[in-house]
């Protein structure tokens, strides 16, 4: 079943194209890579994917529990619909905790009105409990549990990354978009984060569209590969496929 539909994208920023007519389905529990060289398009196409930037024309709709079109698109609804993200350049709360990090990604799902969390009523309390609970169980999942009290920017490079993700797997999404995931990451890192994204794929039923330029980790995980060159779509296909494509080796892999 489609998860995502990215119909006729166009962006430009003062005459200057960055993405320019895109087209692409994405299946729901897929998990996709999106490759190309520096400046291909591809950042510019996660904040589209989020709303941060709007298309100048085409659109992309959302298959969600409803569908959600690009033309109804603010960053700060994107986890209401489904969608969470971790960006190129950490953002985390540096003068936070890495529990309190989490729980800030935990704080959409939170139903209670004004009233009951201001006179703390037993029903806050108890979601306030379920919160806790179940951030510190993903905390658990990224070997975080020891942390939860060290100021994010105390952590090392890595785990920085790993907070980032569960942050946002705390809103509880249904598509998480992961941009260069294994950056900063040495290979052991890296191997521990190919096994952690097929494992929440399945275990959150999630779909998972991801930019990286560790070519290892994508060919091992993405079922299908998209690649970005100048804002345009220059080739699609599985990790075999692309592989192989001549167009792809010239552009990005590094061949005449």
């Amino acid at each position: 079943m489609e998860m995502l539909v990215v119909n006729n994208l166009y962006k430009s920023f003062g005459g200057v194209k960055a993405v320019s007519d895109i087209n692409m389905s994405i299946n729901q529990g897929e998990i996709v890579g999106i490759i190309g060289p520096n400046g291909a398009g591809k950042t510019t196409f996660f904040n589209l994917l989020t709303g941060i930037y709007s298309p100048s024309s085409g659109d992309i709709v959302y298959k969600l529990n409803q569908e959600v079109s690009s033309k109804r698109f603010k960053p700060f609804k994107m986890t209401r619909y489904g969608v969470a993200r971790t960006f190129q350049n950490i953002r985390l709360f540096k003068e936070m905790s890495v529990l309190e990090n989490v729980l800030i990604g935990y704080h959409n799902n939170f139903r209670n009105g004004v009233l009951s969390s201001l006179l703390r009523l037993p029903v806050f309390s108890k979601a306030e409990k379920k919160a806790y609970e179940e951030v510190m169980e993903l905390l658990e999942v990224f070997n975080l549990v020891d942390k939860k009290d060290v100021l994010a920017k105390n952590l090392p490079y890595g785990e920085q990354r790993k907070v980032e993700i569960a942050r946002a797997l705390a809103s509880k999404p249904k598509v998480l978009l992961l941009d260069e995931p294994a950056a900063g990451m040495n290979p052991n890192e890296t191997k521990e984060l190919t096994n952690l994204i097929n494992w929440i794929r399945d275990e959150f039923d999630l779909t998972i569209i991801l930019i990286e330029h560790d070519m290892s980790l994508v060919m091992d995980i993405c079922k299908t590969i998209f690649v970005f060159d100048y804002g345009t779509l220059l080739s699609s296909g599985s990790p075999e496929e692309i592989q192989k494509d001549p167009r792809v080796i010239k552009a990005y892999l590094g061949g005449n």
